[in-house]
């Protein structure tokens, strides 16, 4: 009996944030699976490996981009010596092993947090993560199984921690003490400063200011805020950006205490979000942003997930929108906000929006890239990627070294190329972008306890 498409080095399924249930798939997401495990019948048996062998290892993880292209196009730089020799796949890794890869979008759970909604999301993961095997547990979405998927199962040097709120104060994926003291415990684990924190702040609710106050001392390296309100449904206490009696005071005692980044997350909104949140999903746009950037120069601002509407695959319509003029919902507003507005302190970050689209309709995914790039300039787009949502982010740290921009969206709409996987520009999203506004310890993460646990392993 062949074995299930259970281990695939690349999604074909998509998990909605805050959706429970198996994922989405599409027709071109079946056909990618379909050619990956072709291939994977073709090129295993060569190597002497087992389908599900074969899905683990480097080959196939070039197999899959293989696959990608054969359904989407040529938009990925793979090789098919990859998928077929062992050598030449290793070969490809020990080039680009020092490549510095900072993730600005990571998280997980505090022990005794109370949903198993995310449970479905790495669920579904199972199905195509090598990692992830059988029946999810709690454990899953804990520290110390993050610690392991992003800094020991992936070439994530450095990570900040982000969190979420909720109008539950229960169902916060951390509390803010939390998150710091992760931060030390990594830093105690890995023998240096690896991982960075988020202090999450919360306009309108009860005693939020205060909050601030006592977060101060914690001292985060940038605070994050939900203008929604919380992420899943709809919140007693959506607010703006540019809410000059509310949110200001807030601005000025962070530019006070020298904590001057400031992420925000916006879009990625649930399917059916004018029902499920009627009177909150509008302060998820990115209307508000261009005033209260220009107002508070001081600060900067990191729109996290781009500001993507839609927090699933892109529908066809969205898709053909866009090769006709180029309009991405929400992105391309984030994007024109420089030439329109003048702003400088304005950035986005990759979280979600590329995990999402490169594997669902990488085309485009290279858009979203091309307007980012175009409109905001190549140095105010930040790596990020939700993991541990989603297992290791290997897989997302792959999609964005071989994804390159087709000809004819460069030519019909500007975008320049994306490079070579360790290209100018690839490098600054990857990390170069990310120490604009944050002051990250970088000696000693070559040579620390964790980079030599890591140098034994593949030794081995």
């Amino acid at each position: 009996m062949p074995e299930k498409p259970d281990r695939l080095p690349l999604p074909t399924r998509i998990f909605e944030e805050g959706e429970p249930g198996p994922g989405t798939q599409t027709a071109k997401m079946r056909q990618v699976e379909s050619a990956l495990l072709q291939l994977a019948d073709t090129y295993g048996p060569r190597l002497g490996m087992s389908r599900r062998r074969f899905l683990q290892s480097s080959c196939g993880m070039a197999a899959a981009f293989l696959a990608m292209n054969s359904v989407f196009g040529p938009l990925f730089t793979v090789h098919a010596a990859e998928a077929g020799d062992l050598e030449a796949a290793a070969e490809r890794g020990r080039a680009l092993a020092d490549q510095l890869i900072i993730d600005v979008q990571t998280h997980f759970v505090y022990p005794e947090y109370p949903s198993t909604r995310i449970l479905d999301l790495r669920q579904m993961a199972s199905q195509w993560n090598p990692d992830l095997q059988g029946e999810q547990s709690p454990e899953s979405i804990r520290f110390d199984n993050f610690f392991q998927e992003v800094f020991v199962d992936s070439e994530t040097a450095l990570a900040v921690l982000s969190s979420a709120p909720n109008d539950d104060p229960s169902r916060w994926f951390l509390q803010n003490e939390e998150a710091d003291q992760a931060r030390e415990r990594v830093m105690q684990m890995a023998g240096s400063k690896r991982l960075y924190s988020h202090a999450v702040f919360t306009p309108g609710r009860p005693g939020w200011m205060e909050d601030l106050e006592r977060d101060i001392e914690l001292q985060p390296d940038a605070w994050k805020g939900y203008t929604v309100g919380q992420p899943f449904g709809e919140s007693r206490w959506p607010w703006r950006l540019d809410d000059e009696k509310l949110v200001y005071p807030a601005y000025e005692r962070m530019v006070k205490a020298g904590i001057t980044t400031v992420c925000i997350h916006k879009g990625l909104l649930p399917s059916g979000y004018r029902q499920k949140m009627a009177n909150t999903w509008e302060y998820g746009g990115v209307d508000d942003v261009p005033r209260a950037a220009k107002d508070w120069p001081q600060l900067n601002f990191l729109i996290y997930h781009s500001g993507i509407r839609s927090g699933g695959p892109p529908s066809q319509e969205e898709q053909r929108t866009f090769e006709q003029s180029g309009e991405i919902p929400w992105v391309s507003d984030l994007a024109r906000m420089p030439e329109k507005h003048g702003v400088e302190n304005v950035y986005a970050e990759l979280g979600s929006v590329f995990a999402v689209t490169a594997v669902s309709a990488p085309r485009y995914c290279a858009g979203i890239l091309g307007t980012l790039i175009k409109g905001m300039g190549e140095r105010k787009v930040l790596w990020g990627t939700d993991s541990v949502w989603y297992g290791s982010p290997q897989w997302q740290i792959e999609a964005l070294r071989r994804l390159e921009m087709p000809e004819e969206l460069q030519k019909k709409f500007g975008f320049r190329p994306l490079g070579p996987a360790d290209g100018e520009l690839k490098n600054r999203i990857f990390a170069d972008n990310a120490q604009q506004v944050y002051t990250f310890e970088l000696e000693g993460i070559d040579s620390d306890r964790l980079a030599r646990r890591k140098a034994t392993a593949k030794s081995n």
